[in-house]
């Protein structure tokens, strides 16, 4: 980190940016203080008491997922790769949001499940319980560690100070406001913060692309650069899944990203599940996603844009430096694509507008964060502790736990923020993990959800194995032994662990015992009764802009569009 120090990155900002700082914490925790007063139970804490407006979640949905990994780690990619990074949005996001609001919601939310282990636990029972409780409170722990990390660089980057001690404060402000509140203080919070964050980036956007003189002036910049003139349309995306071959190359992005990892990432992860469970009704809970996917479609113009502005105007990613680290070595000038955004920011923005554009850096972290260690929680509390460890105690034993809880996640934390600190593009560590973790969740979940012969067995037998695979071929791709550039070997992998756990359940589930078929009403789609999944459409719930098919329609027929267009 000493080389940025004397590469002059640091952000030159003065006493207007430290005071609109200084508001923006003290705003942060004055929510989580105000939200204290509503928790009375542990219902309350973890989920909120299921009582918020889709609005609210519908934002907060996507605000826990414009953590600081979308947003420097997208705007990274665009630096590197250009264009074909849209495909994380549009290919890899959007159809999955959907398919959460109009096929999934319906039955966690009418299953009245806890969280997703859980629901694992009344289908599976309790070998394949623990083993998903397991790796997904392992998984949180990273990924936090992830956000942690590039919140302290900004810190450092700002004030100087070493990595650790930036490492340190920021898990306290974070622990402080979700351990206060609990969800609604981290869902509030989480709104809030993607107002800011579309403060800060929107004009970042406008002013680079002033800079470089319009649309054409990057199309010309770009295409004369390094990466050259694939770099500006997004299909067939060779430089990032690394395939020499354009067939394959679309094949991993449909394949790989726009089904195992994105189904995987959006309807199995409680992160994002957890917003949509906190809704009032159950077709306020079916729009939540759906409402968050029209930002969502947005999200490139304010993220991907300035990273490639970024790679054609900041002194130290331009030419030999972006050519050296698209080759993996190390640029001359000491920066890495990491840095993009917060350097295009010293570059153009003005004092007063750079303490918003780094309040909604450091927001964008805390969302990620929080996010992270309120589902952290929530697992560990309900499916560990109170499922394995501690059986039958009141209720607010399992609320002092969750605080107790939230407090030990962040100092482990703080440990894995330095796994993440050897990664020049963070992207690529954090598709590696959803190939570990979301691809095999994702198989065993599908496969149960459908069919119902699928027995107990399978259930864990299949997590197990497909975690395997997907680690395998990690290893693999690291020792060289198999050789895939760019985010390839998390295509691979995440495809791999989707193959290997449903052909594993498959042959255990024909070698053992079912579960009896009432014991699945609720949960498989053809045992369970209809007029259970529908929502109301009357009071609250009334009027045609409420209806989620019709609002997926719309949503759909963009992303068609945007997709030809780019």
């Amino acid at each position: 980190m000493d080389v940025l120090a004397e590469a002059n990155l640091r952000l030159d900002a003065n006493a207007v940016d430290y005071v609109l700082l200084a508001f923006y914490f003290v705003l942060v925790l004055g929510i989580g203080y105000l939200a204290r007063r509503q928790v009375s139970t542990s219902l309350d804490f973890f989920l909120s008491g299921r009582s918020l407006p889709a609005w609210v979640t519908g934002l907060a949905f996507i605000a826990a997922n414009l953590g600081a990994i979308e947003v420097m780690g997208m705007s990274a990619n665009g630096a590197e790769y250009g264009m074909p990074t849209a495909h994380y949005f549009w290919i890899g996001a959007v159809p999955a949001m959907l398919f959460l609001g109009i096929v999934m919601m319906p039955f966690y939310y009418g299953s009245k499940v806890r969280s997703v282990p859980e629901f694992m636990l009344r289908r599976f029972g309790k070998p394949a319980h623990l083993v998903n409780g397991i790796s997904f409170a392992l998984a949180q722990v990273l990924i936090a560690g992830a956000n942690l990390f590039l919140l302290a660089s900004v810190v450092n980057l700002l004030l100087g100070w070493p990595i650790w001690v930036s490492v340190v404060l920021a898990a306290v402000i974070v622990l402080s406001y979700t351990a206060l509140g609990g969800l609604s203080a981290a869902i509030y919070n989480e709104v809030l913060q993607f107002f800011v964050i579309v403060a800060a980036l929107l004009p970042l956007t406008i002013v680079g692309l002033y800079k470089v003189g319009g649309w054409e002036g990057l199309v010309d910049k770009v295409s004369g650069g390094p990466g050259g003139a694939e770099q500006l349309s997004s299909w067939p995306g060779n430089q990032l899944t690394g395939f020499g071959d354009n067939f394959l190359s679309v094949l991993g992005l449909v394949f790989g990203l726009g089904f195992v990892l994105s189904f995987g990432y959006w309807t199995t992860n409680f992160v994002e599940v957890q917003r949509a469970m906190a809704s009032k009704s159950m077709s306020a809970a079916r729009r939540t996603p759906i409402i968050g996917a029209f930002p969502k479609l947005a999200m490139p113009f304010i993220v991907i844009i300035p990273g490639m502005i970024a790679g054609v105007t900041v002194t130290e990613l331009m030419g030999e430096n972006k050519a050296a680290l698209m080759e993996g070595g190390e640029a001359p000038s000491g920066a890495t694509f990491n840095n993009a955004l917060l350097l295009l920011m010293r570059d153009l923005l003005p004092n007063g507008m750079l303490g918003i554009a780094i309040a909604g850096l450091l927001a964008s972290f805390m969302a990620g964060m929080a996010a992270n260690l309120s589902s952290f929680n929530t697992v560990f509390t309900y499916d560990i502790w109170q499922a394995y460890i501690k059986k039958g105690r009141p209720d607010d034993y399992y609320l002092r736990t969750g605080r107790v809880v939230t407090a030990a996640a962040t100092v482990l934390a703080i440990g894995t923020a330095f796994i993440a600190s050897t990664y020049s593009n963070l992207m690529d560590y954090l598709q590696q993990l959803f190939s570990f973790f979301n691809a095999p969740l994702f198989a065993t979940f599908i496969l149960g959800m459908f069919w119902k012969r699928m027995t107990p067995t399978a259930g864990w037998l299949g997590l197990v194995t497909g975690t395997g695979a997907a680690v395998g071929v990690f290893l693999l791709a690291e020792t060289g032994v198999w050789e895939l550039p760019g985010q390839g070997a998390s295509f691979v992998g995440a495809g791999a662990a989707f193959v290997v756990d449903i052909v594993v359940s498959v042959v255990a589930t024909y070698l053992t015992q079912p579960k009896p078929a009432a014991q699945l009403a609720g949960l498989v789609y053809s045992l369970t009764p209809k007029e259970t999944l529908k929502h109301s459409t009357s009071g609250d719930d009334a009027g045609w802009y409420r209806n989620p098919g019709l609002l997926a329609g719309i949503v759909l027929a963009i992303t068609i569009v945007l997709n030809i267009i780019f």
